[in-house]
C-alpha cells in the first residue's frame, strides 16, 4: 500500500519514549496526532514538537477508546489508513512500511507486529512462535496495528464504554465480521511493555504476573465477560480461551499480589458488573470519565 498514512499515538504521563515514538512516525506518516489523556496535559507535550504533529488535550482521561476516537476525529480526510501506537511503541520506517505493504492484499483490514519482550528477548505471547510468518488473527492488541480507513469509518471507531481493556480484542472481533482479514507478521517485532511484571515460582518453574492496579483488574473482568457474552456463538473457540485466561488471571491474583481482598473484590465487582452489562465510576483513576459510568 502506497497511500498515505495517519498516525495516533496515545499519551497518559509519558516519558521520553514518546517523543521517539512521535519522531519515528514522522518519518513516514503524513500526519502524526498525538492525543493527551494526562489530567492538565503533560508536560513533555508543551515543548517543540516536529512539523506535522498535532497534540490533542481532551478535558480529562477518556480512556484509550474515547482518546482514540479523538484522534479518529481529526485524520483528515485524505488518509488511506490509520496506524495506531501507544506512548512506547516506537516502530522504525522500514517496519511501518512492511506493515502497511499487507493492505495492497483487498482482504486485509488491518496488520499487526508482533509484541516482543526486550527484555527476555522473546514473543509476549509465546505462541508466535509456534506460527508463520504472516498469520491470520481474530485479534490483535491496538498498538502497532496499520488499519484501513474505510473500515474505522464503517465501524465507528472503538468501544468507549471498555475504557481501556479488551478494547483491542473487541475492535478485532467486528472488524473480522465484516469479512475482512486482520494478519500479524512476527517478524516485525514491537518492543511492548506490560508493565510492573514480576516472576514466580509455580511448582517446578515460574510464572509472570502483571501486578496491574486494583482499577485495570476490574476493568480486565468486566470487558472480558461482556465480549464472552456476546461473541460467545459466533466465536466459540475465542470465547473459551478468554474464560481460561480470565481463571488463570484470578488464580495468579490469589496466589501471588497482595492486597488480595481488595484485588479479588475488584475482580469480583467486574464480574458482576460484566454480567449485567454496567460499569462503576469507583474503578476509574483520577480525571476519568467513561461512556455509561
Amino acid at each position: 500500500m502506497t497511500g498515505k498514512i495517519t498516525a495516533i499515538a496515545t499519551a497518559y504521563h509519558p516519558d521520553a519514549r514518546l517523543l521517539a515514538v512521535v519522531e519515528a512516525a514522522t518519518a513516514s506518516c503524513a500526519e502524526v496526532l498525538v492525543v493527551d489523556n494526562t489530567p492538565g496535559g503533560a508536560d513533555l507535550l508543551a515543548g517543540e514538537l516536529p512539523d506535522g504533529v498535532r497534540v490533542l488535550r481532551p478535558d480529562g482521561n477518556l480512556g484509550l477508546a474515547g482518546a482514540l476516537n479523538l484522534g479518529l476525529r481529526e485524520v483528515s480526510a485524505g488518509s488511506d489508513a490509520v496506524l495506531l501506537l501507544d506512548q512506547d511503541s516506537v516502530l522504525s520506517t522500514r517496519l511501518i512500511e512492511q506493515l502497511a505493504a499487507h493492505l495492497a492484499d483487498p482482504s486485509v483490514g488491518a496488520a499487526a507486529p508482533a509484541p516482543w519482550d526486550a527484555v527476555r528477548e522473546s514473543y509476549i505471547d509465546p505462541r508466535t512462535a509456534l506460527r508463520p510468518d504472516v498469520a491470520d488473527r481474530d485479534a490483535v492488541i491496538t498498538s502497532g496495528m496499520v488499519v484501513r480507513r474505510a473500515l474505522l469509518d464503517e465501524l465507528g471507531g472503538f468501544r468507549e464504554d471498555f475504557f481501556v481493556d479488551c478494547v483491542d480484542q473487541d475492535f478485532c472481533l467486528r472488524l473480522r465480521r465484516t469479512g475482512a482479514r486482520i494478519v500479524q507478521d512476527k517478524r516485525i517485532r514491537l518492543p511492548h511493555s506490560l508493565g510492573e511484571v514480576q516472576e514466580h515460582r509455580f511448582l517446578v518453574g515460574h510464572v509472570r504476573v502483571t501486578h496491574h492496579p486494583r482499577w485495570r483488574l476490574y476493568w480486565v473482568i468486566r470487558n472480558g465477560v461482556v465480549l464472552v457474552k456476546e461473541n460467545v456463538r459466533r466465536s466459540p473457540v475465542w470465547s473459551l480461551t478468554s474464560v481460561l485466561i480470565m481463571v488463570r488471571w484470578v488464580l495468579l491474583t490469589a496466589l501471588y499480589e497482595k492486597p488480595r481482598g481488595a484485588r479479588l473484590r475488584a475482580m469480583r465487582h467486574g464480574l458482576r458488573d460484566g454480567l449485567r452489562g454496567r460499569t462503576s465510576s469507583e474503578y476509574l483513576p483520577a480525571g476519568s470519565a467513561v461512556a455509561g459510568s
